[in-house]
């Protein structure tokens, strides 16, 4: 299955979370496996070649970045939501376009020098991708770039992460 086809498998919920927002459900191409394996693919194409590990943020990005790991033989460190670690490294607090949320990183999960590649689903306001980020180079690594399956421009999120490698399989 191509890139195109597959991410036309996007199904898009109107007000969800909250009234107002169309939340973009990725399941039924995760659903797919022809569909599952070509935007793992495309994530693929647009990483940095010296990456060493992905850094999959909870919980969408784990169901990407684990793929990833697999099929290009990357390490992949979870990204999670606070209490769900027994031993945490780092932890960022942020804001959401309806809240605002933590992510940790795990202790002893990613070394100093280590090259990160940041995967989530969604790139929004880019508040989770920037505290992602934040948690991979506390821990001395380098992130050598954000790699999402859609980015929804309306919210600019590309703004708040100036200067950095970010690529979107699909933007809306």
């Amino acid at each position: 299955m191509k890139l195109d086809n597959a991410l036309k498998l996007l199904r898009e919920v109107p007000d969800f979370p909250r009234p107002g927002v169309v939340f973009r459900d990725l399941t039924p191409v995760l659903a797919d496996p022809d569909a599952l394996r070509a935007v793992v693919d495309g994530l693929q194409d647009k990483i940095d070649p010296d990456t060493q590990v992905v850094a999959a943020i909870e919980s969408r990005g784990f169901l990407l970045g684990a793929p990833l790991g697999y099929g290009w033989r990357y390490g992949v460190v979870p990204l999670r939501k606070p209490g769900k670690l027994p031993a945490v490294a780092h932890r960022v607090s942020y804001d959401l376009e309806y809240g605002t949320a933590e992510l940790e990183l795990p202790a002893d999960a990613i070394l100093p020098g280590q090259r990160v590649v940041i995967v989530d689903d969604v790139l929004a306001t880019g508040g989770t991708a920037e505290a992602a980020c934040t948690l991979v180079e506390r821990a001395g690594a380098i992130v050598t770039g954000i790699s999402v399956v859609l980015e929804i421009t309306a919210l600019d999120g590309r703004a708040r992460l100036a200067g950095r490698n970010v690529s979107a399989l699909l933007a809306v």
